[in-house]
């Protein structure tokens, strides 16, 4: 990607070499976010408790600026483009675009959803309108997943925009309203719609990319080939030996392919109704 020299968003909300900001004073409320953050990421409390300051939130650590880290700017050069993707999209029909701020952390942070974990992999939080992203998941896409590449990477955090979108076009509310009154394997199959269109949307984005000039020859094929590694029958095979489609919460290499294409040749969002009878 043509990225060098762009310039990145203002919307980076950097935590890394920060501790979570912690209740301890707060009494049994504050006390058992405590022992959850402590069970979810093998602190122990008490040193936690100590190296607070009383009635107050565990201090910051230092962390390199986002200017002085390569990887850091990338993200945000790619947050950057989106804004100006979507702003143009929402002009285009009439509506203001409200952009998300992207919170870069390490290992775990609390969010407007609850504490969040690298563990995790990358996540949207519809509660704050924030995108959250450890930076060691690109390693892991590269290492683990056989999905190197900085379109890859940008892929990643496109496909999160694409929860925002959701979110602002009120699609992740009726689908969680919906959600609230099926059965789980319902349930599942709702939110392989909702993330195969954050796919395609991320594909709209990529379509609109490569006329700002920001993609190079071969980067479109790094993208399908992250999607393909980290569909649910590929992960399920590899974590399980067995693929259980019922669990699906994702979509299939295939599904997750096709979907990001479809973004990508046609840049509409008509294109990316998931929810149509018979797009799968």
């Amino acid at each position: 990607m043509r990225w060098q020299g762009r310039a990145g968003s203002g919307n980076i909300e950097d935590r890394r070499g920060m501790r979570m900001a912690l209740p301890v004073g707060g009494g049994i409320g504050g006390l058992v976010l405590l022992l959850l953050i402590s069970a979810l990421t093998g602190t122990n409390p008490i040193d936690v408790i100590k190296s607070a300051p009383p009635s107050e939130s565990v201090g910051t650590g230092g962390s390199d600026s986002v200017e002085n880290d390569p990887q850091a700017q990338f993200v945000s050069v790619v947050l950057k483009s989106t804004e100006e993707v979507w702003e143009e999209i929402f002009r285009q029909r009439g509506a203001d675009y409200q952009e998300p701020v992207l919170v870069l952390f390490t290992d775990a942070t609390l969010s407007g959803c609850g504490v969040g974990q690298s563990a995790m992999g990358p996540f949207y939080c519809p509660v704050d309108r924030k995108l959250y992203l450890d930076l060691s998941f690109f390693r892991d896409l590269d290492t683990r997943f056989g999905a190197p590449g900085d379109f890859a990477q940008a892929y990643v955090v496109a496909h999160e925009v694409g929860h925002h979108i959701q979110t602002l076009t009120g699609v992740s509310e009726r689908v969680n309203a919906m959600q609230q009154r099926t059965s789980q394997r319902e349930g599942n199959q709702l939110s392989v719609r909702m993330e195969l269109q954050a796919d395609c949307y991320a594909g709209i984005w990529g379509h609109y990319a490569a006329r700002q000039n920001l993609l190079d020859p071969g980067d479109a094929e790094e993208g399908l080939r992250a999607a393909a590694a980290i569909g649910d029958d590929r992960l399920q095979q590899q974590s399980q030996g067995r693929v259980v489609r019922e669990s699906f919460t994702h979509g299939s290499s295939e599904q997750r392919v096709s979907w990001l294409r479809r973004g990508l040749d046609r840049g509409q969002l008509e294109a990316c109704d998931t929810f149509a009878t018979g797009t799968f």
